[in-house]
């Protein structure tokens, strides 16, 4: 799930962080956001979406909260913040992986992961209108248009998007949108914010798990019965992809940068075509990977730096699904 993380206030790695290279974990985070997508596919087996959302939030927060304890970070202050996380919680994790887990029920993770990678396009799209400092250039004019060709092709619009789930295409092309609203709304209203950035993607995804909490009860029913592997994969979609790897994250951006780290979104969606078609069988038209390269490629030009922001607010970590979560549209991906 919009989407890397900022660096703006982020610590220098201690030497024991260091002691493991930054490019190995690189790709264990590209790994482990890009099989996000065949977790949820097996999580469904067992448990209704809004149960696989509810499990990979609770397991996220427990890690997240567990880093804060270690770190001895607080909670951030003022019922202004805590109203806007509440806001980012419901676009940036709550909304986006229950659409993404319930478009799982009739598409495959291939094509989810590929939808996922539309977030930067959207977030261009969006900031060009909500966000005076992104101006618009030929360059990312044209790879919004690029992009938005790729998505055409993978979804095989020459043949009338025949065999083609529309209702949940739509909903991880609606999952991949929210991000970018969400992205947004964070940089309007949290950025400059006193709060470390681990403590508000911690007090974030908090939220989002008590919003599924009182949502998932009233429109689901503890399952008769769950296997094994379906509950290892929520496990691992939460305590991995939404936990561990924003810790990851954290230490690749302070080493490196937001602007390699962003790179690892466009590692997803490869990772997730790979994982679905080697671990579930899905079949891969020729369509679906030469539309996602040419996603990938709009998404980079979108991403291309213009003139330099006026601002000099603190940008803001927010925490988030596959996507990198911690990126505002302008300068991330994908989270994602």
């Amino acid at each position: 799930m919009t989407a890397a993380s900022r660096s703006g206030t982020l610590p220098t790695p201690s030497p024991a962080r260091r002691s493991v290279d930054w490019r190995v974990r690189f790709g264990v985070l590209a790994l482990i956001w890009g099989f996000s997508f065949v977790f949820i596919k097996v999580g469904n087996e067992s448990f209704a979406p809004f149960q696989v959302t509810f499990g990979r939030l609770l397991f996220g927060t427990a890690v997240l909260a567990v880093a804060m304890a270690v770190k001895r970070e607080r909670l951030p202050r003022g019922l202004r913040t805590w109203g806007h996380l509440m806001v980012a919680a419901f676009l940036l994790n709550a909304l986006p992986f229950s659409l993404f887990a319930y478009s799982e029920l009739t598409i495959p993770s291939t094509l989810a992961g590929i939808c996922n990678a539309t977030t930067p396009l959207w977030g261009m799209l969006l900031s060009l209108v909500a966000l005076s400092e992104d101006r618009p250039t030929r360059l990312r004019a044209a790879g919004l248009g690029i992009g938005f060709m790729g998505v055409l092709t993978v979804l095989g619009a020459w043949q009338g998007f025949s065999g083609l789930d529309v209702t949940g295409t739509a909903m991880a092309l609606l999952a991949s949108f929210s991000y970018a609203v969400g992205w947004i709304y964070v940089r309007r209203t949290l950025a400059g914010n006193e709060a470390s950035n681990l403590s508000l993607a911690g007090a974030q995804v908090g939220l989002a798990t008590l919003q599924l909490a009182v949502v998932t009860p009233l429109f689901t029913t503890v399952p008769s019965s769950v296997e094994v592997l379906p509950l290892l994969s929520v496990i691992a979609l939460g305590a991995l992809g939404t936990g561990y790897a924003m810790l990851l994250q954290y230490g690749v951006v302070a080493e490196v940068g937001p602007t390699t780290a962003a790179m690892v979104t466009y590692f997803i969606p490869v990772i997730a075509t790979a994982a679905g078609v080697a671990l579930l069988g899905e079949s891969l038209s020729w369509n679906t990977p030469v539309g996602a390269v040419i996603v990938l490629a709009g998404a980079a030009l979108t991403q291309t730096r213009g003139p330099a922001p006026r601002t000099t607010k603190r940008p803001v970590a927010t925490g988030g699904p596959e996507t990198p979560p911690h990126q505002a549209p302008a300068e991330a991906n994908a989270h994602r």
